[in-house]
């Protein structure tokens, strides 16, 4: 014969079932939210700076690169940079502008002789993109020119020219 159980068995089991429930739904409810994103989430909008070798460190570059992030800072406009290693050269630097340009980017900026001058050969091959020469340069229906005199003009110019960018139609 069977002997008889307790009848607090099931008692405990539902107690500690009871416990787990409540214990779970404590730590759900305080868990903590998770973090906001570590990356700027960007909008649709890309400009672009071509440089010489020396890159976004060169007095020039550095002004045009300050207003460029100053400016995605305000509008969420994703700014990126490629320098032309070798030669600085207008035929070098055609690849490079080529590059950006097949990359989509909404606007190139170029400082420097050889950007300034692939740009000033190539713009007409590229009609629907659109670029700044910071600087020197010529101007024609898709070049503009920023005052390259003095770095707080050329920053706060460059950093207007980039708020206003939208991004081009696909």
């Amino acid at each position: 014969m069977l002997a008889p159980r307790p009848r607090g068995g099931r008692r405990v089991w539902w107690l500690v079932a009871a416990v787990v429930v409540v214990a779970g739904l404590v730590t759900w409810a305080a868990w903590p939210s998770p973090p906001e994103p570590l990356a700027r989430q960007y909008g649709e909008a890309t400009a672009c700076l071509l440089t010489d070798e020396h890159g976004v460190t060169s007095p020039e570059a550095a002004a045009v690169w300050a207003g460029m992030q100053e400016a995605s800072e305000a509008t969420l406009t994703k700014v990126q940079f490629l320098e032309v290693d070798g030669p600085q050269t207008a035929d070098n630097a055609k690849t490079y502008l080529a590059s950006l340009v097949q990359s989509r980017c909404d606007l190139v900026l170029a400082v420097g002789p050889g950007p300034l001058s692939a740009v000033d050969e190539e713009a007409p091959r590229f009609p629907r993109a659109k670029f700044a020469l910071v600087g020197g340069g010529t101007a024609a229906a898709n070049v503009s020119l920023v005052d390259g005199r003095a770095p707080e003009t050329v920053r706060e110019n460059v950093r207007k020219l980039v708020a206003s960018v939208k991004p081009a139609a696909q």
